[in-house]
This record gives structure tokens, C-alpha cells and sequence, in this order.
């Protein structure tokens, strides 16, 4: 019994045919322009977008006031681990009466805000800049009121109380400019 050959198989060209290919590119909606003005050359980036769109648009300055932040925390934190005494002395001019335990606590919960800080240098996703941010002045406010609480207390005005607290509030106010600047919507050109 003779078995019947297929047919040869044909093949099509309408991968090479122009007008074929223009047509099923615009079935299938790209290779055109869309709403915003861009040009998708495949299915693949149309769906998925393109990531430029979704970029920060940082502000002027942002990534210098990162590494200053992470540089002043992991600085602040290690002379607190290492050199508590130091520490206070240099802020309220006297020498410490309690242990030395407090200011190890405080510059570990430093350290551990400094980690947070480096990591957020090297990420671009705006939500964890804004969060840095935001911990950022939390942070140097709550050192702004208990020191400001502390100096009243002792009614002594330290010089390295002062200056910590007016830089407390210039870093606050930094902080917050860029935390709003980031989470600002970009202009549409």
C-alpha cells in the first residue's frame, strides 16, 4: 500500500513582503506613535513601557545630600560607640553623670539609621528616597525638641547645644525640600 506524500510545504513570504508586515504591525499596534508621543518597535515594550518613563527626575543636589547625610550618621554613630564621653561633653560642655550606656544605645540606633541611608544612595525607586527623607527630618526633629527640652531643664545654654540646634533645623529644612521635590509630580512638556 502506496502511502500518499504530503503536499510540499509552501513557504510563505509575507515576512518579506513590505505591505504584509506594515499591515500586521498595525494590527498588532506598534511601529506608530501613541498618546505620549512615543514610538514602541515591539508588542513587548508597549505593554511593559518604557523605563525612562518612570525615572526620577531628581532634584539638583539630592545625591550629595545623601552622601552627607550617611557620612554625618555613620560619624555621629561611631563616636557615640567609641568615644561616648567625648560625645556629650562636646554638645553640653559638662562631663556625663549617668553611664555611658544611653549614648552607645543612641549611636547604634544611628548606625542602624546610617545603613538605611547608604543603601538609599545607591537606589533610584522614589519611594525609598522619600521614605530616607522623611526619616531624615523625623529624626532631626525629635533631636531638635530633646535637646531643646534638655537645655531648659539644666537652664544652661551650651555653645555646642546651640549650634547643634540650629543646624538640627537647617537639616530639617533640607530635608523636607528634597522630600517634597521628589514626590513632586514631573511637568508635562
Amino acid at each position: 500500500m502506496a502511502a500518499k506524500q504530503p503536499p510540499p510545504l509552501m513557504k510563505k513570504h509575507s515576512q518579506t513582503d513590505l505591505v504584509s508586515r506594515l499591515k500586521t504591525r498595525k494590527i498588532l499596534g506598534v511601529g506608530g506613535e501613541d498618546d505620549d508621543g512615543e514610538v514602541h518597535r515591539s508588542k513587548i515594550s508597549q505593554v511593559l513601557g518604557n523605563e525612562i518613563k518612570f525615572a526620577v527626575r531628581e532634584p539638583l543636589g539630592l545625591r550629595v545630600w545623601q552622601l552627607v547625610s550617611a557620612i554625618m550618621f555613620s560619624g555621629v554613630a561611631i563616636m557615640a560607640l567609641a568615644f561616648p564621653d567625648q560625645l556629650y561633653e562636646a554638645v553640653f560642655d559638662e562631663e556625663s553623670a549617668s553611664s555611658k550606656t544611653p549614648i552607645r544605645l543612641y549611636g547604634g540606633a544611628l548606625l542602624s539609621i546610617s545603613l538605611i541611608m547608604w543603601n538609599a544612595l545607591y537606589t533610584a525607586e522614589k519611594v525609598i528616597i522619600r521614605w530616607t527623607l522623611l526619616t531624615e527630618a523625623c529624626y532631626f526633629a525629635v533631636q531638635f525638641l530633646v535637646t531643646t527640652v534638655s537645655l531648659v531643664e539644666s537652664s544652661r545654654i551650651a555653645t555646642g547645644a546651640v549650634l547643634l540646634l540650629v543646624s538640627r533645623i537647617f537639616f530639617i529644612l533640607i530635608s523636607i525640600y528634597y522630600y517634597y521635590q521628589v514626590g513632586r509630580r514631573p511637568k508635562k512638556v
